[in-house]
This record gives C-alpha cells, structure tokens and sequence, in this order.
C-alpha cells in the first residue's frame, strides 16, 4: 500500500528510512479524517489500529509509538518495545534495525535526526515547552553517546508544524526561550499586538529548533517549511481545528 506522505529530502546515508505521513489514506471519520494515528484524541480505537497497520505497511518497519507529555526524556527503542507498552517520552532513538521511532503532531514540531554513517536514528515530538526544556539537545546527547558519534556527524530534518505566520505566542513563550518582550529577535518572535493592546508576537518555531541543533553543534539541517495551520487538505492543526486527528514522523534503520 502506498499512502500520501512526505519523504525528507536531507543528508541522511540510504541505509536511513524516513517517513512523514499526511492525512489522507485512512479509514477514520470526520473531524479525524482520515489517516488519525493519535490513539488519546478521542477517535475510534479500531480505526486509528488500522490506520497505523497501514502506517507499519508504508515503513517495512515496527513503528514504535509514545505517550507524550510536552517534556525532554528520551527513550532507547529495542525488540522488546515493538508492541509493548507505551513510553511516556517525547523523544526516542535506536540502533537496531527496522524499528521505526516515531512522534506524533498537529502542530507541534517533528524533528528526526540520524547519523551519517546510519549506525543510530532519532525523533523528537518538539512542542516550544519540549523545545524550550531541551528536548532537541537531550535526543541529540543520547543519539550520540549511543552510536559514539560527534553533533556534527547528525543530520537534521524538520518536518511540518505550526508555521511563523500562525503561531501566536504571549509573553511566556518569549520569556521561555530568553527573549525580552520588549526587544525580541524579529526573525524569532514578530511583534503582534491585539487590538486591545494585549502583547502578543508571532513565533517561528521551526527557527527556534534550528537554533537549538546549531549550538549543540549540528550544521545539516533540512526542512522546515511547511505550516500545519495553513494547509487543512494535508495536515492535521490542533490550533485551526480543536479537535483534530494526529500525523506521524517516523526514522528507522533499514535491515536485511
């Protein structure tokens, strides 16, 4: 089966599968249509199995599925976490092959990461709290002590999220990531006040994460541009929508 999806176009060796699914190609019913696999959300559980059946058929890979919570842990993947419980964890990597670490957005950021020389790979759910609370930099840590790797032998790719012309922020995202509300970096944080005077600023999430990759010393860095707010026929947005169903990222190693 060949569902809708995007393939990263990024620097990661052949020996790395990656996978970004869009929200065409399921069995589940509106608002949720169609490919949901956010098990939490209030679809119905047989739909969102068999659109992850699907999903699993797609990757020739075990995807391996975590219960998020907006913050930095990191799990190890193995045989033994493909069916099993789910982590609660927002980041995960492997150097086995043919398990699929996986994260799970609508609107939040997906960020995979794999090693040039594809020994290990990596996939961070990068919402601005996990951003903000290192989530980027913890994946980024456990990759590299897992695999013996250097940042600068990791390659990055951003995959859809909210985009800079929809994320609107208050005064304690700003403060979240060390930017002072009266003078914010303009390319990180627009100026976007209320009519009612109510500050306001527009947020460049995808920025920010790059931001994060490049002083913990990652320089490959691909994707970012695409918003889940502004393209309702692709992506799923928890911001536009409210209740709404959930794509997924995915990085593996391809084995024999």
């Amino acid at each position: 089966m060949t569902l809708a999806s995007l393939r990263p176009e990024w620097a990661a060796p052949a020996s790395v599968g990656a996978f970004m699914s869009l929200r065409s190609g399921g069995v589940s019913l509106p608002p949720f249509a169609s490919l949901n696999v956010g098990g939490t959300v209030g679809d119905r559980p047989a739909a969102v199995a068999e659109n992850r059946r699907r999903v699993a058929e797609a990757l020739a890979a075990q995807p391996v599925w975590l219960r998020q919570v907006h913050g930095s842990r990191v799990v190890r993947l193995g045989a033994a976490d493909v069916g099993a419980a789910l982590h609660d964890a927002d980041a995960a990597w492997t150097d086995q092959p043919n398990i699929a670490c996986t994260v799970q957005v609508a609107d939040c950021l997906p960020v995979l990461l794999a090693t040039t020389d594809g020994a290990g790979v990596a996939a961070a759910h990068a919402g601005w709290r996990g951003l903000a609370a290192g989530v980027l930099e913890a994946t980024l840590r456990a990759l590299c002590d897992g695999t013996g790797s250097a940042p600068g032998d990791v390659v990055a790719w951003l995959g859809p999220c909210i985009g800079p012309r929809q994320f609107e922020v208050g005064a304690d995202v700003l403060a979240a990531f060390g930017a002072v509300p009266a003078q914010p970096d303009a390319a990180r944080f627009v100026n976007r006040a209320r009519t009612d005077g109510t500050p306001r600023w527009l947020a460049n999430l995808p920025l920010l994460a790059s931001d994060r990759l490049q002083a913990a010393g990652v320089t490959r860095i691909a994707g970012g541009a695409w918003c889940t707010v502004e393209d309702a026929s692709d992506f799923f947005s928890f911001r536009r929508d409210g209740v709404t169903g959930r794509l997924v990222a995915a990085v593996w190693r391809r084995g024999g």
